[in-house]
């Protein structure tokens, strides 16, 4: 691996897109305490471990990783936030999966792949799932509770079937499926007895088939429909696995399950036996449609089904022991002996030389050759046909393939695509690195115009994959024909291909178009860059009006980064609601004095003129005499009252005593009395001065009534004060009055009284059958009258 990791791969979340996809690595600090300063990086890798990306996470605590089909990153965090970022970590869009995972936060997680696309499930703090099939659109399912469910599943996945999304779950011994409707119990076709609980599961990459991990040490696998059992494999280790995944081939009838340990893994099937290897470092398994890549921090490996007859690495196969031979002398007799007991050698010796036509690599080849022929020897009646064919075969692809070189370096390339093409090359090692060769010989012929020679390059290349349209265009620039390399770049479809090198060609506009075209922000971002280090700020503004969407892109960068830069740029567009916002922004994050933050505030009701914005040119202009006000009142009271709302203030100024203050500060900005009162009676309640309440409850009539009094004072738990309101209050709030300070019997003589039935009810409603009897007859006696009426 290209990548120098610093920390273990068991200290952070992982996750590998499929198809050799990238790998993310996030470093898991929420697992332990860590330093509040200590902000994890968020590392994106190529398969090979080349950087992609790297950021500093500055979001929430994260619970799981992993890629969408479109190998988007998703990050699930512990609030149910999902942010979702490109391979090259440009920060796409989040969502949420929705309220009650934000309440009960979130305790795991699994990113899925289905037909509709790539989901998300999570398992919240209520030992709750919830789902969505489909991120691109999001539609969040609740699925059923499970019964008996008081802590996590000791292990759970998803399922794909009938184009559903379901939840398989272990509770114990139990397994429950969970779709959008039901719970339904799930029973295993042959399951061993004896099992107490299950440790792992994992999903075949094609959903088809299932496999389980018991307590005591079995493997169980059969279909994902539970009707048929495959296999069941004891491993003789009850120790819960690290990771648990299946191996198989497209067409293939063998299937398998690799299980890895902390520094083991074990390849386990329909047979008795089982492939184990030793693992020298952490590492982490990723399923594929044909294998299983498994990367640590020095290595990534492919393990997967050898084709065919050929020859594999299983301990008992007769091939691999014959190849023993070969690589340990002192042991050679030992392992023939064997191999001819068991009668394998006939089997043993066509298995290397099929081998042998698998390997790429000479060195192999030689190898697996000569254990055939060391096994022949010691057959009397082994036909010599197919190990003569397999070394001519050899002898000359390996020849024919060192020449194809020379034949591309003496321009014989019709001779050389022929030859690729009879030996059966990938079309990118073979036919299309010829044919970019050809491109870039003809580049160079300056006695064709060029147009003719882009046209002909294209008519010969069209969309050969493995060509790079950019790699002959460049060939091109360093030619000195720079206009056939413009031409040239408009047949590459890969946009961060073509607006480096238009960078570097000075053709900056032409790039900026084409970066905008492609949608990619991050290539926008550097090309504007490189425009402003290029052009006179006039000019880089000017070509900034004629492209709007770069326009906007640089305006959020200069939000972030160049402040003084977004104010001259809505300067120039006479913008001034934006400027007006600017400079509100500025008075709270960039002023500290309150004489700078005023002037901040002043420019700011001056462009909302401008902007014939009345109404936000006005609560500018309340907000710089509320900051005065507020400074005085520092000054004078002491205490704090900077940044503080006017209802803040005016609560700050009644608890501290000074009621005249607040008075006046309530009539210089307009507070309506009903508020005001409001404010005042919250406020004297909470100091509990229920003497100086009493006297404001008198100063007039009140606006907003007396039951706000009785609630108040009920809420402070003080009866007495509550009980003076009571009588005060209006008689369409009288019973609810009467019925907060707890006297029953006078709220119902006052809802008789008023002979209102839904007054009635509600005496009815706070009665108790111990204490209340009298007052419910009465309430009875008094409904019968008035039927009868």
């Amino acid at each position: 691996m290209d990548w120098d990791l610093k920390e273990e791969l068991r200290d952070c979340l992982v996750a590998a897109a499929p198809y050799g996809g990238p790998i993310a690595l996030l470093r898991n600090l929420w697992r332990k305490e860590k330093a509040a300063s200590v902000r994890p990086v968020l590392e994106i890798y190529s398969a090979s471990g080349m950087p992609l990306a790297s950021l500093m996470w500055k979001s929430g605590p994260v619970v799981s990783l992993g890629w969408s089909a479109e190998e988007e990153l998703l990050c699930v965090q512990e609030d149910g936030v999902v942010l979702v970022y490109g391979l090259h970590g440009d920060f796409r869009r989040h969502f949420s999966m929705g309220n009650e995972v934000l309440q009960n936060r979130v305790l795991d997680a699994r990113i899925f792949h289905t037909e509709l696309g790539s989901g998300v499930a999570i398992l919240t703090g209520a030992h709750r799932f919830t789902l969505s099939a489909n991120v691109s659109d999001l539609k969040l399912r609740r699925m059923p509770e499970v019964p008996g469910l008081q802590s996590a599943p000791s292990c759970w996945t998803t399922l794909c079937r009938d184009r559903v999304a379901h939840i398989l779950l272990a509770v114990g011994p139990d397994l429950y499926l969970l779709d959008h409707a039901t719970c339904s119990p799930v029973t295993l076709p042959g399951l061993a007895p004896g099992v107490s609980s299950f440790l792992q599961m994992a999903v075949s990459f094609t959903s088809r088939h299932l496999a389980l991990f018991t307590d005591t040490g079995y493997i169980w696998m059969g279909t994902a429909s539970f009707k048929e059992k495959l296999c069941e494999f004891n491993c003789n280790i009850r120790a819960p696995p690290k990771q648990m995944v299946w191996c198989s081939r497209p067409r293939s009838k063998e299937r398998a399950v690799v299980v890895a340990w902390e520094r083991r893994l074990m390849v386990v099937g329909d047979t008795p036996e089982s492939i184990q290897f030793v693992l020298d470092e952490d590492s982490y398994l990723v399923p594929e449609l044909d294998g299983v890549r498994i990367f640590s921090r020095t290595t990534h490996e492919f393990l997967h089904e050898v084709p065919g007859e050929a020859l594999t690495r299983a301990p008992g196969d007769p091939g691999q022991g014959l190849l023993g031979t070969t690589k340990e002398s002192q042991k050679a007799d030992e392992y023939l002996r064997e191999i001819q007991e068991l009668g394998q050698l006939p089997q043993a010796v066509q298995q290397c030389i099929e081998a042998a036509g698998h390997e790429h690599w000479p060195d192999m080849q030689k190898s697996l050759l000569r254990a055939a022929s060391f096994g022949k020897c010691f057959l009397d009646r082994f036909p010599p046909d197919s190990f003569v064919r397999m070394c001519q075969d050899l002898r000359i692809l390996n020849g024919v393939y060192c020449r194809v070189e020379g034949l591309v370096l003496r321009r014989l390339y019709p001779l050389a695509i022929q030859i690729c093409e009879y030996l059966r090359l990938p079309e990118v090692q073979g036919v299309s690195r010829i044919l970019a060769h050809w491109a870039c010989y003809k580049v160079q012929q300056k006695d064709v115009s060029d147009e003719d020679v882009a046209r002909a390059i294209n008519q010969k290349l069209g969309d050969t994959p493995g060509v790079s349209y950019s790699d002959i265009a460049a060939r091109a620039y360093g030619c000195g024909r720079t206009e056939l390399a413009i031409k040239l770049l408009e047949y590459e479809p890969r946009s961060g291909e073509q607006v480096p090198l238009l960078l570097k060609m000075k053709r900056s506009k032409l790039a900026l178009s084409k970066a905008i075209e492609s949608g990619d922000t991050d290539l926008v971002f550097t090309v504007l860059l490189h425009l402003k280090n290029e052009l006179n700020r006039g000019d880089f503004f000017m070509t900034l009006r004629n492209q709007p969407m770069a326009l906007s892109l640089y305006r959020q960068f200069c939000k972030h980064q160049e402040l003084e830069t977004l104010k001259d740029l809505y300067n120039q567009d006479d913008n001034h609601q934006e400027l007006g916002s600017f400079h509100i922004r500025a008075s709270y994050t960039a002023e500290e004095h309150i004489e700078g933050r005023v002037a901040a505030l002043q420019k700011a009701a001056e462009a909302f003129n401008k902007a014939k914005n009345d109404f936000a040119a006005k609560a500018t202009e309340d907000q710089m005499r509320l900051l005065r006000l507020q400074r005085c009142l520092e000054d004078e009271l002491g205490g704090r009252f900077l940044d503080l709302s006017v209802h803040d203030t005016v609560t700050t100024l009644i608890l501290g005593g000074h009621n005249k203050r607040a008075e006046q500060v309530a009539r210089d900005f307009r507070i309506p009395d009903k508020r005001l009162w409001w404010l005042k009676l919250t406020a004297l309640a909470d100091l509990e001065d229920w003497e100086e309440l009493e006297k404001f409850s008198k100063s007039k009539k009140s606006p907003i009534g007396y039951l706000p009094f009785v609630e108040i004072c009920m809420k402070q738990h003080n009866k007495y004060e509550a009980k003076k309101y009571a009588s005060r209050v209006g008689p369409e709030q009288k019973v609810k009055a009467l019925l907060l300070v707890g006297d029953v019997a006078q709220a119902a003589d006052v809802a008789i009284e008023h002979r209102n039935e839904a007054e009635m009810s509600l005496v009815l409603s706070h009665c108790t059958g111990a204490t209340d009897g009298a007052t419910v007859d009465k309430i009875q006696r008094a409904r019968a009258q008035a039927q009868k009426k």
